[in-house]
């Protein structure tokens, strides 16, 4: 069974199956990176919440950065948010977002009880 979760027409914020949680893309707010990085994990930890996981069983995380020029910054504040020995398969690279105002989008898969 699927389970969709803030359905629209163009996409579900979750989808949940057969123990995995898919998250669509979260960006932040903020004038920074860093604020925008923990805007949007703050949003990330609310989506998984409802989704009845957490941060600790995410299984892999895909993040785009506007420029790669905010590589550092943007994990400095994912270093401290990850906790320790749980960190997920992950993979960053540079894209041009939605909005030329964003710098960060993380999409997260996590396992879910």
């Amino acid at each position: 069974m699927i389970e969709r979760q803030e359905t629209g027409q163009r996409m579900s914020k979750i989808v949940k199956h057969n123990g995995t949680v898919y998250l669509c893309g979260q960006v932040g707010s903020g004038d920074t990176v860093t604020e925008q990085t923990q805007d949007c994990l703050a949003r990330v930890d609310a989506l998984l919440e409802q989704a009845g996981s957490s941060r600790d069983q995410i299984l892999q995380a895909i993040i785009w950065v506007s420029d790669m020029a905010h590589f550092a910054e943007m994990n400095a504040v994912w270093d401290a948010w990850v906790p320790k020995g749980h960190a997920p398969a992950r993979a960053c690279g540079e894209v041009k977002l939605a909005r030329p105002e964003l710098k960060v989008d993380v999409i997260v898969t996590a396992a879910y009880a």
